[in-house]
């Protein structure tokens, strides 16, 4: 993936220890993209992704973070200025929670508005004007299906993902006419570490609402991601692409 002023361009990946994160920082990787893997307190699994994707030949580097601290959007962008200039900005790290709503504390509710949407906006903040000043870039954010549709004991998580739905959307308006594009991706039910706590008959129960019959594959969602983060995506913006196998339409 090649900008207008760079060899080598530069993203951002939040979450890329594992997983849909993990898939998408080797994806950039592969098509000799610098790529900064951000990760919060796994620092083996972090050091062995920065080598695995440094094995395509590209520099990257680990940089731990705690999202839901306003300074960690500063740290990531430093970060990537010293590969260059953050190109790409992959909002991808998240947190579940499965309560009902009245079991749900303000501390819970607000950690998961942190970590899922506040940090988008901030990262965001932090590398718009660099992108808007060089005219291109590419942000995608990792938002849900239950962020559009909603899901049953979800609510505070089902709420920061509609925000980044709505976040996306409108700083893609705002920022339209200087060539960075802005969108969202909401993957259905994907095998990742967020449903590793279903059992394999409840994940069997899943599979059979899903019209595919079966869990998306994290490598299936970070195409699509890296499809709105390349130079052919540049018409696309405001939009939420959904792989779900036919769960939501």
């Amino acid at each position: 993936m090649k900008n207008k002023d760079t060899s080598q361009p530069v993203a951002i990946v939040t979450g890329a220890t594992r997983g849909i994160g993990r898939e998408t920082a080797l994806g950039f990787a592969r098509a000799k993209t610098s790529v900064v893997v951000h990760y919060r307190t796994n620092v083996l699994l972090a050091r062995q992704v920065v080598r695995d994707c440094q094995s395509y030949g590209v520099d990257a580097v680990g940089v731990e973070a705690d999202l839901a601290h306003p300074s960690s959007a500063e740290k990531l962008l430093h970060a990537a200025q010293a590969l260059g200039s953050p190109d790409i900005l992959v909002n991808n790290a998240g947190v579940s929670l499965t309560k009902l709503l009245i079991d749900t504390s303000f501390d819970e509710w607000q950690a998961m508005l942190a970590v899922n949407l506040t940090s988008a906006f901030l990262l965001m903040k932090a590398v718009l004007p660099q992108m808007m000043q060089r005219g291109y870039g590419r942000i995608i954010n990792l938002s849900s299906v239950f962020g559009v549709s909603g899901g049953s004991c979800e609510s505070a998580y089902s709420a920061s993902k509609g925000g980044i739905i709505a976040l996306t959307k409108a700083v893609a308006k705002e920022v339209a006419a200087t060539g960075v594009t802005v969108n969202a991706v909401a993957p259905g039910a994907v095998d990742t570490d967020m449903l590793a706590s279903l059992s394999p008959e409840d994940k069997n129960v899943l599979c059979g609402e899903i019209p595919v019959g079966r869990l998306g594959r994290a490598s299936e969602i970070a195409s699509a991601i890296l499809y709105l983060a390349s130079p052919e995506a540049s018409y696309i913006t405001g939009q939420v692409l959904s792989p779900n196998g036919g769960w939501w339409t």
